[in-house]
């Protein structure tokens, strides 16, 4: 499906699209089993799990994220 499809769509503000995005990942959080995860995906998740038990003191907190991004901002 593309907004070419949805030509209504295609018309709302970039605020109003934003809305809608939000809108639509809430739906698909709202039931996450439903969403498929690949075999890659699957192992990059397990290798980044086993990185961080074996190091968890690199993970940064999330006082220190927030920071982190509003210095890039």
């Amino acid at each position: 499906m593309s907004l070419a499809e949805l030509p209504q769509l295609a018309k709302l503000s970039a605020e109003e699209k934003l809305r809608l995005v939000e809108d639509l990942w809430d739906s698909i959080a709202a039931s996450p089993g439903s969403v498929p995860v690949t075999d890659t995906e699957r192992m990059l998740l397990e290798e980044r799990w086993n990185s961080h038990r074996q190091n968890p003191g690199a993970a940064l907190t999330l006082e220190e994220f927030k920071e982190r991004l509003t210095k890039r901002l």
